[in-house]
């Protein structure tokens, strides 16, 4: 069966001042409509009761029209979750390769995010240089910012 990459979905306690965030730092393109989604239909996908929620989908940078999409929605009802870390199992992080990736992390910070650790520059044998951050966005979600050369 083929298969191909659709979408990754970030649930954010408030989903326009999320993807705005993503549009600025990163250049995602925001796909209309907003979405506005409940129903017994969308009870029984997610396993849920009395859902209600609100988002968008946002076009991941570099990969043109048909490329894979970042969805930020917003829960009408939703608890508090977890702070996440680099080795906390699950999803881990997103990552964007980056032409630079100081800028990147400077644009991510000035809009609101910040670093988890250190910039780093490092040569791995065989496979090349790698340049890379680790940042949160402003909701804490950590994104990985690199470029190899």
């Amino acid at each position: 069966m083929p298969t191909q990459f659709a979408h990754t979905n970030i649930v954010a306690k408030d989903w326009k001042a999320l993807a705005r965030f993503y549009e600025i730092a990163l250049g995602c393109t925001p796909l209309a409509p907003e979405l506005v989604l409940s129903g017994d239909w969308l009870d029984d996908l997610v396993g849920l009761s009395g859902c209600s929620l609100h988002g968008v989908n946002l076009r991941m940078p570099g990969h043109g029209d048909s490329g894979p999409m970042l969805e930020i929605l917003t829960y009408e009802d939703m608890p508090e979750g977890p702070v996440m870390h680099a080795n906390t199992p699950g999803m881990a992080h997103l990552a964007f390769a980056v032409d630079d990736v100081e800028a990147a992390v400077k644009a991510f910070v000035a809009n609101g995010g910040s670093l988890v650790g250190k910039s780093i520059v490092k040569e791995v044998p065989g496979v090349g240089r790698l340049s890379a951050a680790y940042a949160r966005d402003p909701e804490g979600n950590i994104v990985e910012l690199m470029r190899w050369d």
